[in-house]
């Protein structure tokens, strides 16, 4: 088969396109012929600075692709099934960007009829944004149509990968969602997605125009650059109210005010998908995989994130594309899987 593999770390040059013998599913895991993967953040970052303790990695967390076969202990019927994958990399080095990889049998969901590009989508963008509106005070453990129904949502950036998929879950379970923007063209983005209402931080004020629309401030925030919005969360959170920050876009530190931060009971909680509770993450495949099946999950410039196709042989770009912070999903097609 042939995977994009790197055995150093460094920029993309260090990344090749290689032939490697076809991987056997061992006891609990299953052989899945790859047909688009996912490119996030994170695998950049990863192949810039994470240990190798194999010498070698497949990147990719995320992906899409149809069951080939079933190592010991899994059920022969999953043999032909059209299934998404998360976290495939997290401390092995079969990632999804090959023409097969193998992970454990809980790490691949039942896609359906749902397109490849949409399933290759879902790991960690949604399944974080899942965890941002579910971890305050006043937000469901479990997401689904009507669970948001009374709750206000503020999505800081609302046209990037995991704030579109954190307005998708939101308005699914019916909350009022508002998206922060820097341009018209990712109000359209937000928009598209299913916000409420859409804000362009650059020429508007956000604590002002947030006010206008919930008086008594928000249920959640989610929260892509906490450095540079601090001060704008404070003054919008209700009573136990949460930001969940999920990136350190705009600076790596924050300060916050104690006092008012004590006087509604406020929580911060930091979010990073690999180390959030087990039950947690059950939790998140189980409701989006229903998001998907309902409908509810969409991807392309229509549902607010273009989508950049790269074959496996320009994997190099494709990570280029992420690393400079393109708008939409990069993904990389790996076979003609389905």
């Amino acid at each position: 088969m042939k995977a994009v593999v790197y055995e150093r770390n460094g920029d993309a040059s260090v990344l090749a396109v290689v032939e490697r013998p076809i991987p056997e599913p061992g006891p609990g895991e299953v052989l899945v012929r790859m047909a688009v993967a996912g490119v996030n953040p994170t695998d950049w970052k990863a192949r810039r600075a994470w240990p190798l303790p194999q010498g070698w990695q497949i990147p990719g967390q995320d992906g899409a692709g149809v069951v080939e076969a079933v190592g010991e202990g899994v059920d022969q019927i999953l043999i032909g099934e059209r299934v998404w994958l998360w976290e495939a990399a997290w401390q092995r080095p079969w990632g999804t960007a090959a023409e097969y990889t193998v992970v454990p049998v809980r790490h691949a969901v039942r896609l359906g009829s749902a397109p490849f590009d949409l399933g290759a989508a879902l790991g960690i963008p949604f399944m974080t944004a899942h965890r941002c509106l579910t971890a305050g005070e006043f937000m469901p453990e479990k997401l689904h149509a009507g669970a948001l129904s009374d709750h206000v949502v503020l999505v800081q950036g609302g046209a990037g990968a995991v704030g579109n998929a954190a307005v998708q879950l939101a308005r699914w379970a019916d909350a009022c969602v508002i998206a922060t923007v820097s341009s018209p063209e990712k109000a359209q983005l937000a928009a598209a997605a299913g916000a409420s209402f859409v804000i362009n931080y650059r020429e508007q004020d956000v604590v002002e125009e947030v006010r206008k629309i919930a008086p008594d401030g928000v249920h959640t925030i989610v929260e892509v650059s906490a450095a540079r919005n601090a001060a704008a969360d404070v003054q919008l959170l209700r009573t136990g109210g949460a930001v969940c920050v999920y990136a350190d876009d705009g600076g790596t530190e924050v300060t916050l005010p104690i006092r008012p931060l004590m006087m509604p009971n406020a929580r911060w909680q930091f979010v990073l998908i690999y180390t959030v509770p087990k039950a947690a993450k059950a939790q998140a495949v189980s409701d989006i995989a229903a998001a998907v099946a309902q409908g509810a999950i969409r991807v392309g410039e229509e549902a607010g994130l273009p989508l950049h196709h790269h074959p496996l042989q320009a994997a190099r770009a494709a990570h280029e594309a992420v690393e400079n912070s393109v708008v939409g999903k990069v993904l990389i097609t790996t076979s003609e899987a389905g």
